[in-house]
């Protein structure tokens, strides 16, 4: 009940502009005192992994809220919180997470999304009363979280086999009896052919390739029409990385092993396309659909919010503050981290594990720069109400 207040409290204050006033048995919300801030200063590594930091003990740690900062809600957090209020509600079958000792009820992934919308356009403070931080521990469990970054390609095609255009886009073979088939034997041996799965025909094989890493993407007509192609399910193969295989290759000199890197070494290369695509005998099928590219919690994705994350370990739904890492491109190391505020509401084929979270960038050619040059490391706390101690129960998210 008493979130509730604060909830109801917080939003009038954002709607008013003014400062929320002391309820009875309720704490006031201050401004913060600059000088009693305690901001941490890392020593990071060159990608951004913090040096000397010691290994956390549960796969979620109490941090002080007040010990760091927090971002202003600008009109993109508060598009993506209308669309989490959404998945929440879309999901309203789920009562309750568990990660490890940490309990999460759908409830507070509920209020903390209505808490954090109250503050639209408006840096907050004062959150530490409301809302509690847990830092996740990372790919090491030293807190080194890996942040790589997705789009939404826009490739082009043909709806028939034509010229250039000669690389089947499939649907999902419906009443496949036994394993399905690796990449290698769909594109090489062509055992889905004549069974009239044929979406559309795309003219580059390598932006074909990287469009089913992506998950969905949108297709373009010679006419300029548009369909979005969304994600209808996978072989069910491992995904393997062609970017680990290049670099075992020693014979092989690939200047950037980034997708616009390896999309260009190919093209170079056109004799060893299949060698090195069918390495990953992983392969996703697509549903035609003309909606907004949406994640795995049925609500469409906002650039610079979405992230997609492994749910055994980060509800969808959850709203995160992020150290999210900066790489000077040019000093070619992170050079600083920054404050955002994320949240969960897709997942990803590669994406396995609480050390390793994917960005959201956009739609297109600049979005896709961004998220090809995104593969460092940061912090990551999940944001909750306050809570009694979480019940010790070691089990993962189901």
């Amino acid at each position: 009940m008493k979130i509730r207040t604060a909830i109801i409290y917080l939003a009038l204050a954002a709607l008013t502009g003014c400062e929320p006033q002391p309820q009875p048995g309720q704490l006031p919300v201050e401004a913060p005192d600059p000088s009693s801030a305690k901001r941490k200063k890392w020593k990071t590594g060159r990608y951004g992994r913090i040096v000397g930091a010691k290994k956390q003990e549960a796969i979620y740690k109490p941090t002080p809220l007040d010990s760091l900062s927090f971002p202003i809600i600008d009109g993109g957090a508060i598009e993506a919180l209308q669309q989490n209020m959404k998945l929440l509600k879309l999901a309203r079958g789920r009562s309750n997470y568990q990660v490890g000792d940490l309990r999460v009820r759908h409830q507070e992934l509920k209020d903390v999304t209505a808490m954090l919308a109250a503050w639209q356009h408006a840096q907050p403070f004062g959150l530490e009363k409301y809302l509690n931080a847990y830092q996740i521990w990372g790919r090491d469990q030293r807190s080194n979280v890996q942040f790589t970054g997705y789009f939404t390609p826009v490739i082009k095609v043909a709806r028939k086999p034509q010229g250039a255009f000669k690389y089947p886009i499939y649907s999902r073979p419906l009443g496949w009896e036994g394993p399905l088939p690796t990449r290698a034997q769909i594109e090489g041996e062509g055992v889905l052919d004549s069974m009239g799965l044929e979406l559309a025909y795309a003219a580059n094989k390598v932006d074909l390739y990287y469009m089913q890493v992506q998950g969905s993407g949108f297709v373009e007509y010679p006419d300029g029409t548009r369909d979005l192609f969304s994600y209808n399910g996978s072989n069910r193969h491992p995904y393997l990385s062609i970017e680990k295989y290049l670099m075992e290759r020693t014979d092989l000199e690939v200047p950037n092993l980034s997708m616009h890197g390896i999309r260009k070494f190919i093209l170079k290369n056109p004799a060893l396309m299949d060698t090195i695509l069918f390495q990953n005998p992983s392969y996703t099928f697509f549903i035609r659909q003309q909606t907004e590219p949406s994640g795995a919690g049925n609500v469409p994705l906002t650039p610079g919010y979405s992230i997609a994350v492994d749910r055994r370990y980060i509800p969808l739904g959850s709203c995160l503050l992020a150290a999210f890492p900066i790489f000077d491109n040019r000093k070619q190391r992170v050079v600083d981290h920054e404050y955002r505020l994320l949240i969960a509401q897709d997942v990803g084929g590669a994406i396995r594990g609480p050390g390793h979270v994917d960005f959201y960038t956009g739609i297109g050619a600049s979005a896709a720069r961004e998220a090809g040059n995104l593969k460092a490391y940061g912090r990551l706390w999940l944001l909750l109400p306050p809570k009694t101690t979480p019940k010790a129960v070691s089990t993962s998210l189901q």
